[in-house]
């Protein structure tokens, strides 16, 4: 790829970027996206889906990212509907093979949510607890490997 898509999202998150905005961004000038309507598009997605600690922000950045480049729009091609979610948990498996979930609350050892919408300081010690950082890398590492095998 020309542009080093997983130091650009690295790069976002430390910035403060939650981590699907740092994903989906890194791409936004590739998919042809400005980059102020690629971070608000993500903005919610972040901790696991508004702090919910769902599916981890850094996965839905690899969804939307995916779905730009290669998703379908014709609610009646069910064969591009199949092939694109295919696609998504192809995805999916790869980032739970190396991480061990796709699931926020998972990834950072947390029995439950922390029942708070309001999100922590980005400090120094925040950045030394959280695997956020490497997590953003390997969503995009993961992205980029895909886009690499699948260049048309």
């Amino acid at each position: 790829m020309e542009n080093n898509h997983q130091e650009k999202a690295v790069t976002l998150f430390k910035e403060g970027y939650n981590c699907a905005q740092a994903v989906f961004a890194a791409y936004s000038e590739e998919l042809g996206m400005d980059m102020e309507t690629a971070l608000k598009l993500s903005s919610s997605f972040g901790g696991g889906m508004g702090r919910m600690r769902e599916v981890c922000g850094a996965v839905s950045g690899i969804f939307m990212a995916a779905g730009l480049k290669y998703g379908y729009s014709d609610p009646k091609d069910m064969k591009a509907k199949a092939d694109h979610y295919k696609l998504i948990q192809n995805l999916a498996y790869r980032f739970k093979e190396q991480n061990g979930s796709i699931i926020c609350k998972d990834l950072l050892g947390l029995s439950k949510p922390e029942g708070t919408p309001v999100p922590q300081e980005r400090t120094a010690d925040y950045y030394k607890k959280r695997p956020c950082a490497e997590l953003v890398r390997d969503a995009a590492k993961i992205l980029d490997e895909y886009m690499e095998e699948h260049k048309s």
